[in-house]
This record gives C-alpha cells, structure tokens and sequence, in this order.
C-alpha cells in the first residue's frame, strides 16, 4: 500500500471540492449573487477546470490525479488500477471531499453566504431538468469527460500536456451542466455537499453517484475496446 497515492487523492480532491463549490457559493451561480447569471456559470466552470489542472501538476507524478471516483473505476476497468488502489482512491477522494466541504462550511458559518454548490434535478436545477434528463445528462457528461482522459493519457506524446486538456475539458461540460444539474460527473464532489446540505440534495444525490459511475464504465470499455491505441503504437 503506498500511503503517499491516498493522500495525493485526498488533497487534489480536497482542492476540486473547496475550489469548485467554493465559487458557485462565491458567485451565487445562477439563482444570484455578484456573480451570477452567465459571469456565475463561466467562473464556476473555471474553477473546477483549473482546479484540476492545478492539481494534476501538483499530485499528478504521484496518483495520476483521478479525484474522482468515476475516473478512478474507468482506469481500473482498463487495467491501470489494482482493486485494492481502487479502494483505496475512492476512501481519500470522498475523505478529501468532505474535508472541501467542511473548510466551505467552516467559510459560510463565518459570512453571509451560504450553501455548499450541491447538485440537483427539478426544483434544484435551474432549468427545471427532469430525473431522468439529470440521469442522461450526467452519463453524456462523464462519458465525454472520461474519454478524454483516457485518451490524452494513453500516448506519451500527449501525456505532458494531460493536466491542462483534462482541466479545459472539465470546463467545457461544466458550462453546459451547471444550468442542467450543477454538473457533477464525480460521486464524490456530488456526495459530500449533498450530505452537508441535507434536504433535497441529498434525497437526489443516488443519480449523481450512479449516473457518473455508470457514464466513467460506458466511456471505459468503448475506448478499451474500440478506441485504445495498439501496443506497437
């Protein structure tokens, strides 16, 4: 067991978790706020990319940065991940995210804002999304976002810029998710400020666990066999 990988996940998930639900608290995300509206939507979906780039660079050497649950199952379906580092990577990332969380509680107990950028369907999303358009939305998202990694970090000529395609790619599901869902695309960034929060977010918290879970194993085994590049390559 090394140690070392676990806090890796723990700290780069803690990082994406305080980042990225900090600034939808900050900026009021669509419902209001100084930054809400459009300017709410771009700058939450740059802190979670950033974030992430941030973190690949600080801890990628280390775990390969999955800080999520989803990229975690895709790697260990595609063989790059023992089951015992897939447990062990899922315990540090939720660990990580509710230690995010309690640093963002730690903030709102101290201010006038609040909420903890939790995730959510009908009522909760700002657009009215059903259950089941979330559900779709999340597999789409993931499977997008889990491809993209997959295949940034199956080359080597490509694995040095990894950090910074994997971050715009978080972006860029975010700036359509977030009016849809609040975007998830990672059990543990979804399950920590549902839990916090409590009430709605967390009774619609399963989709945003199984949905990404579901969309990381689809994009896993389509790239695994379909889309891998040959060993001779």
């Amino acid at each position: 067991m090394n140690i070392k990988k676990y806090l890796a996940e723990f700290f780069g998930t803690m990082v994406l978790v305080l980042f990225g639900c900090g600034t939808a608290v900050v900026t009021g995300g669509l419902s209001g706020g100084a930054g809400s509206g459009t300017l709410g939507v771009v700058a939450i979906a740059l802190a979670f990319g950033l974030s992430i780039v941030a973190a690949a660079y600080a801890i990628g050497h280390i775990s390969g940065c999955h800080v999520n649950p989803a990229v975690s199952l895709a790697v260990l379906i595609n063989g790059g991940l023992s089951f015992a580092d897939f447990v062990g990577y899922v315990i540090a990332q939720i660990a990580g995210a509710f230690a995010g969380s309690g640093i963002l509680l730690f903030i709102t107990k101290n201010s006038n804002l609040s909420g903890f950028g939790s995730n959510g369907y009908g009522e909760l999303s700002a657009v009215g999304l059903s259950m089941t358009g979330a559900v779709v939305v999340e597999i789409i998202l993931t499977f997008v976002f889990v491809m993209t990694i997959l295949g940034v970090t199956s080359s080597k000529k490509t694995s040095h810029i990894a950090g910074i395609v994997i971050g715009l790619t978080l972006t860029f599901v975010h700036i359509i998710g977030i009016p849809l869902t609040g975007t998830s695309v990672n059990p543990a960034r979804s399950l920590a400020p549902a839990v916090l929060e409590g009430g709605l977010a967390l009774s619609h918290v399963w989709a945003f666990i199984i949905a990404p879970l579901v969309g990381a194993a689809l994009a896993a085994l389509v790239f695994k066999y379909v889309f891998a590049p040959k060993a001779e390559e």
